[in-house]
């Protein structure tokens, strides 16, 4: 199932420049980075799933997983869709479950499956997804948000708040991100329209009006305690209680603007990056602030913890491995230490 990669796409592979997707050809380069020595220079997405395996999402360059030993690139003579891989996730059964800007992928062990519009899915350049506690897949993608029970599509109408010259970066009706409460609430991240908390019935906005620092919304986690932390576009990283909503970007606590890709650790621990400022930790009281050169570049898209208690990182410039109070950059030389 694998295909080697060694800087270059061996078959022809697409990518996205400015929302649409745009052919290459067989030596195409990642136009943002490129870096030899390293896994293909652009990881949005990073999961590990029961079996231990790693998977690596990439803007361009496919799937890749890797059990312990061999690294495998997965395109789409594999059978996977391409594009940029925006999410992955296991459900129940142990399907992996990828999203990309060309549709839904399951994965179930020995073949790819392919969902796209003419599956009833309302659009498949898919930004989010997220099974919920129900087993239930929800897909936020460039006309809003769908959900899908195995069997069939639903496309749900998502009401907008108004909004004062919203400052939408791809589509007005893009979901960008999609997490869920302890109490079964989905909470949507918008395009320039701000939160949006859906409870299966009926539809809740919370904009700049309500005490958001940004209606463009990057990435949300709700934590253990039922906090939502919201990372947006401009307006830095905030924290929601239910209440009020704490900025910690405008309180000079983090720099930057850009922010989000939030991971809770068993201590309880909230990670994140901030474009071109590194990666911080929080540990209820105080922030960290990681910012190494190598680190602070490479504009961190994902973070995760394996099982062993290691941290990887996969962004514009890379995948890297925080071990021991060390960050450290990952390359194509396997098996990985």
């Amino acid at each position: 199932m694998a295909s080697s990669c060694n800087g270059q796409a061996e078959t022809r592979s697409k990518t996205e420049q400015d929302g649409a997707a745009v052919d290459n050809s067989a030596t195409f380069k990642d136009p943002l980075f490129f870096i030899d020595g390293q896994l293909c220079q652009h990881l949005r997405e990073i999961y590990q799933d029961k079996s231990g395996d790693l998977w690596f999402g990439t803007n361009v360059y496919g799937l890749m997983r890797y059990d312990g030993g061999t690294l495998e690139y997965i395109t789409k003579q594999e059978g996977f869709s391409g594009g940029r891989v925006t999410g992955i996730a296991e459900d129940s059964e142990g399907n992996l479950w990828v999203a990309t800007g060309f549709g839904l992928n399951k994965y179930d062990g020995h073949s790819f499956s392919i969902f796209k519009e003419e599956d009833g899915l309302l659009n498949s350049e898919i930004w989010s997804m997220y099974i919920d506690s129900g087993g239930v897949i929800w897909i936020g993608h460039n006309e809003g948000l769908s959900r899908f029970d195995g069997t069939k599509f639903k496309n749900i109408a998502i009401p907008k708040p108004e909004v004062k010259a919203p400052n939408t970066v791809y589509s007005a009706n893009r979901i960008t991100d999609i997490a869920e409460d302890q109490a079964g609430n989905l909470w949507l991240g918008t395009d320039g329209y701000g939160i949006i908390r859906y409870d299966g019935r009926t539809f809740t906005s919370l904009t700049t009006a309500d005490g958001l620092c940004d209606n463009t919304i990057y990435d949300l986690m709700v934590d253990q305690k039922g906090n939502l932390w919201i990372g947006t576009f401009w307006g830095g990283v905030s924290k929601y209680d239910g209440q009020t909503f704490t900025n910690y970007t405008r309180d000079g606590l983090v720099n930057g603007v850009e922010a989000g890709d939030f991971y809770e650790d068993t201590n309880g621990d909230i990670w994140f990056g901030v474009e071109n400022n590194g990666v911080y930790r929080y540990d209820g009281k105080a922030f960290q602030h990681f910012a190494q050169a190598d680190l602070s570049g490479a504009s961190i898209l994902s973070i995760h913890r394996d099982r062993e208690g290691r941290f990887w990182l996969g962004g514009w410039g890379g995948l890297f491995r925080y071990d021991k109070g060390i960050f450290a950059p990952v390359t194509k030389d396997v098996p990985w230490e």
